[in-house]
Formats: structure tokens, C-alpha cells, sequence
């Protein structure tokens, strides 16, 4: 059988790498991140902290397509002036067209969305400390001003393990 990719879903995995990070531009970081780096890093921090207890193959599906529906209406921050509900809805209607054949890859995303399972969890950890190890690194090669992002991090990271990592990186 020939693999094939719905076109939708190939436009959004090719597309993800040129969306930028906005909060990164936010605080005048030139050439920051793209939105696929950022799942990337998330899916080598999985490889590497991932506890025995969570199915690895799906925290990594996770970090890979938590994301993917910013390919189609962009990253949208809590600076942008959307409510949470507006875009949790263009980011749902997105991934119902990216997703439309691929049942398999909807339900992933949706586990995701809605926080239903341990790995779900653990991703949504792991993209709040992939942000908190960028800007730190932003404010250490650039001079950055990523202090709000280190925090908002750290008051929504509740996993002890990460808070250690992120303890760690920060020299504490």
C-alpha cells in the first residue's frame, strides 16, 4: 500500500516550521524560535525525561502535534486580545481540516487538548519548561529580557522533576 499524505496535513507540517513564536517577537527577539522547533525541542526533552510509567511513542506523538492547528491560524498569545475560548475554537476547527483523514492523529490531539491522560499531562509540562529553557537561553545569548516567561513557567510547572531540571538550568 502507498503511503499518502492528505494535503491539508502535509500543507500544516511544512507550514509549522515558518510560524514564528510570537511571544518571542513580543519582547523584540529577532528570528526566533518557529512553532516546529519548539514541538522538536519538546519532543527531545520527552526522549529524555519521559518517567517509565508513560507511554514514550505517545508523549512524543503529543509534543509533535500539539501545535500543528498554529500552522493554520498562528500562534496566538495571551497578548493578542482572542479569549481563551476564541482560540481554543480556531485551533479546534483547524485541526478538524488537518485531521479530517486521520482519525488516529485527531484523537492524539485531542487527548492533548482536553489534558485526558498521564502523557497529556506530562506534555503540557514539558511545553511550559521547553519555554522557560528557551528564554533563558534567549536571556543568556541575547541579553533578553525573558523574565516573564521564566516565571509564567514556573507557576504553571507542578511536575517536581521538571521544577528540578528548570532549578538545575537556572543554577539553583
Amino acid at each position: 500500500m502507498p503511503l499518502s499524505l492528505a494535503p491539508e496535513l502535509l500543507d500544516a507540517i511544512l507550514s509549522l516550521k515558518h510560524v514564528d513564536r510570537a511571544g518571542w517577537k513580543r519582547v523584540g527577539i529577532g528570528a526566533p524560535e518557529s512553532v516546529a522547533a519548539h514541538a522538536a525541542g519538546m519532543g527531545l526533552l520527552a526522549l529524555a525525561l519521559c518517567p517509565p510509567e508513560l507511554d514514550r511513542d505517545r508523549v512524543l506523538a503529543l509534543c509533535l502535534l500539539h501545535d500543528l492547528p498554529e500552522a493554520v491560524v498562528g500562534d496566538i498569545t495571551p497578548h493578542d486580545g482572542v479569549s481563551a475560548q476564541d482560540k481554543a475554537d480556531r485551533e479546534r476547527a483547524a485541526a478538524a481540516r488537518i485531521f479530517a483523514t486521520r482519525a488516529d492523529l485527531w484523537g492524539r490531539w485531542e487527548d492533548y487538548e482536553k489534558d485526558r491522560s498521564p502523557e497529556a499531562h506530562f506534555v503540557h509540562q514539558l511545553d511550559k519548561l521547553d519555554m522557560a529553557l528557551q528564554a533563558l537561553r534567549y536571556a543568556a545569548e541575547r541579553g533578553a529580557d525573558t523574565t516573564e516567561f521564566v516565571a509564567s513557567a514556573r507557576a504553571r510547572l507542578t511536575d517536581p522533576r521538571l521544577i528540578a531540571v528548570l532549578d538545575a538550568a537556572q543554577g539553583a
